[in-house]
């Protein structure tokens, strides 16, 4: 389940991450913008290989950034990747397009 989930869809998603990473933030957000590019020209190519490394990556720098969200996402992609789920694939990548675009940043 995600914050994307149920009635708080069209609201920001506010994502507390530590001062000491603002100057890295913005870079690591067009990284991911970046990601979703990439995994949907590797669904096209069907590959799968490609699709489960990235989400492997998401899955691990998520978290460690502060967006545990993006980790979620990461994991089920990954899981959707081995089993060559295209439609999942593209739903979850979807469901990261749409965190990225609500998500709101404040620095503690």
């Amino acid at each position: 389940m995600t914050q994307l989930d149920g009635d708080g869809a069209g609201k920001k998603i506010i994502v507390n991450v530590d001062r000491d990473l603002e100057d890295l933030i913005p870079g690591f957000m067009d990284n991911r913008q970046n990601d979703i590019v990439t995994i949907r020209n590797a669904v096209e190519q069907e590959d799968y290989e490609t699709v489960r490394s990235l989400a492997h990556c998401l899955k691990g720098c998520g978290a460690g950034y502060g967006f545990n969200e993006i980790t979620e996402i990461g994991a089920t992609l990954e899981q959707a990747a081995k089993a060559k789920d295209r439609q999942k694939i593209e739903e979850w990548l979807n469901c990261l397009a749409q965190y990225l675009g609500k998500v709101e940043i404040v620095y503690e």
